[in-house]
C-alpha cells in the first residue's frame, strides 16, 4: 500500500511539474500611459508580442487574459538608471506587482531589469524594414520592449 501511495504522490508531483511547464509566462513593460505585453508559448521557449493596452485598463485586461490562458508567472520590467538605482516609475511598478500578487496568489511575480529595452525596440523596428507610418506607432515599441524583457528573463532561467 505504501508503494502505491508513494507512486501516486510522485505521479502527482510529476504531473504538476509538466503542467507548470506547459503554462505561459507573461511579460510586462509597464508605462505611465500604456503598457506593452508579451507572452511565451506553452513550452516557454518563444516570446511573442501580445498587446499594448492603456495602463488604466491593464488590471482588467490581465484578469480576463489569465482566466482564459494558463499563466504560471508574470515578469515585470523593472526600470533602473545607468548607475543601477531604481528609476522614476519603480515604486509604481512595485506597487502594481504587489497588487498582482494579491489578485492572483497562485502566480509567481518576478522583476526583470528593463534597461535600454525601449531603445533596443526602436532599433529593431528601424532595422526591420517596417514602413515609416508603422514605425511611428509607439504601441509597437511597448510591445517589442515587453518581448525583450521576457526574452531576457527566459535566458536567465
Amino acid at each position: 500500500m505504501d508503494s502505491i501511495i508513494r507512486s501516486l504522490s510522485l505521479s502527482l508531483e510529476g504531473f504538476l511539474y509538466v503542467y507548470l511547464q506547459l503554462m505561459r509566462v507573461l511579460g510586462i513593460d509597464y508605462g505611465a500611459k500604456k503598457t506593452g505585453l508579451a507572452v511565451t508559448d506553452p513550452l516557454q521557449i518563444i516570446a511573442s508580442g501580445l498587446e499594448t493596452v492603456a495602463t488604466g485598463n491593464l488590471t482588467a485586461y490581465l484578469k480576463k487574459y489569465i482566466a482564459k490562458e494558463p499563466v504560471s508567472k508574470i515578469v515585470i520590467g523593472y526600470p533602473r538608471h545607468p548607475d543601477g538605482n531604481p528609476a522614476q516609475l519603480a515604486d509604481t511598478i512595485t506597487a502594481f506587482g504587489e497588487g498582482l500578487r494579491k489578485d492572483h496568489p497562485g502566480l509567481e511575480i518576478v522583476y526583470q531589469d528593463e534597461s535600454y529595452t525601449s531603445s533596443q525596440a526602436r532599433d529593431i523596428i528601424l532595422r526591420s524594414g517596417i514602413g515609416k507610418k508603422k514605425r511611428r506607432d509607439k504601441t509597437l515599441v511597448d510591445k517589442i520592449s515587453a518581448v525583450l524583457i521576457l526574452q531576457a528573463y527566459l535566458q536567465h532561467i
